[in-house]
């Protein structure tokens, strides 16, 4: 969430950006006119209470009126996305993100590469149909050695991450509760995007990604800015509804409405967080690295953005069997937006007057992709798989051969 001040004073500023997001000023804000009107209303409304004080009659209408206010004002910011760093490129769409870099060398093949979908099923350990006997579409299972891929990917990125990039592991709850899914920008916006679970007075959420339960840890709560920054790593399953995706990805396990997804949150003073960001994204490549696969790093345009975000690095690894890359990290800070719809202070010498600290998260990385995108690259003529070096001691073997479905 944006501070209210400061789109008081920069409404031009605010339209501006929301144009730049692909957003329409009127559907966000409405009047242009109705922030500094809400602004004048409340003044009016604080007067008249100090003016009627005697008047007990009239004052629970007075306080009434005040609360419509500020739900207003709370409503209205909360529909209003981040103000894109300056470094952001101004774009409508995915077609104006920025390559950054690349890394590796594409595959050859003396074949024609298959897709993950083909080499799932071939090699026995990819079952899409018993999933959607089980749960509909989108849902997958693994069999055997492909069960145990999922498990050493998560394994071996949270070793990397936990043993060499600094971060403490944690376990957290697989439902939430609605203040922590606002806290993270999720609500009320993309409710639509969630899975949402009934549970006596006040309705859970299966968390979308672990971003989520993590980032809302310290919701609420004054950090010491000596322990900053603080770096997280969990390991979730994601639950997504993907509202709006019919009739895209519908083969393989591209958009899944369950995956699995190591993530990396920071919480970061504002003077490093630019700094932290990349940090964040190197930990992020340095999986893809360990593992050889071939990826490129693009920053995001204004266009393709996400709404909690001030900047976005998108790491897209190559899909040979799909002649194309695919998101497999977004990685992004978000400044003081999540810190202060969840509000997440700090001090800075540990004593003093407190302020927001800069989230930061990504994905380190999605292990359905990965998964995916390993079979994809280490796929060979005669139908087995290479195992990455990297990987070949928590599967212990070398390559994974075809199997007969059970």
């Amino acid at each position: 969430m944006l501070d209210l001040s400061f789109v008081r004073n920069n409404l031009s500023a605010i339209e501006e950006m929301l144009r730049n997001r692909g957003m329409d000023p009127k559907a966000v804000l409405g009047d242009s006119a109705k922030i500094p009107e809400m602004k004048k209303a409340g003044q009016d409304t604080t007067q008249l209470v100090s003016e009627t004080k005697e008047m007990r009659s009239q004052i629970q209408d007075l306080e009434k009126a005040a609360e419509e206010y500020d739900a207003r004002m709370t409503e209205v910011l909360a529909g209003i996305p981040n103000i894109p760093h300056p470094s952001v490129p101004v774009g409508k769409s995915a077609e104006d993100n920025v390559e950054v870099r690349k890394w590796g060398t594409l595959p050859k093949f003396d074949f024609t590469p298959k897709p993950h979908w083909e080499l799932g099923e071939q090699l026995g350990i990819l079952d899409l149909e018993r999933a959607a006997k089980l749960s509909g579409a989108r849902f997958a299972v693994y069999w055997d050695a492909g069960a145990r891929l999922e498990r050493a990917l998560a394994n071996f990125m949270l070793d990397v991450h936990t043993r060499e990039h600094g971060y403490t592991e944690v376990l957290p709850p697989y439902l939430v509760n609605s203040e922590s899914m606002y806290g993270t920008g999720q609500l009320p916006k993309f409710a639509s995007d969630s899975f949402r679970v009934p549970h006596g007075e006040k309705d859970l959420w299966l968390v979308p990604t672990a971003e989520v339960p993590v980032t809302n840890l310290y919701r609420d709560e004054v950090l010491d800015g000596h322990r900053l920054p603080i770096a997280v790593t969990a390991y979730t399953p994601c639950f997504r509804s993907e509202a709006g995706s019919y009739g895209k990805d519908v083969r393989g396990i591209i958009r899944q409405h369950q995956f699995q997804k190591v993530e990396l949150v920071k919480f970061a003073r504002p003077e490093h967080s630019y700094e932290d960001l990349e940090k964040l994204t190197h930990d992020a490549e340095e999986i893809l690295q360990k593992l050889e696969l071939p990826y490129r790093v693009m920053l995001l345009s204004t266009g393709d953005m996400g709404f909690s975000s001030a900047k976005t690095y998108d790491l897209e690894v190559w899909l040979p069997g799909q002649k194309l890359y695919r998101e497999i990290s977004s990685c992004s800070n978000f400044e003081a937006f999540q810190a202060r719809r969840a509000n997440i202070r700090f001090r800075p010498d540990g004593k003093g007057k407190s302020e927001f600290v800069h989230t930061l998260n990504g994905s380190g990385l999605a292990v359905g992709r990965t998964w995916l995108a390993i079979l994809e690259n280490y796929q060979q003529a005669d139908g087995s798989v290479l195992v990455p070096k990297a990987l070949q001691s928590y599967m212990r073997t070398e390559r994974i051969l075809p199997r007969t479905l059970q």
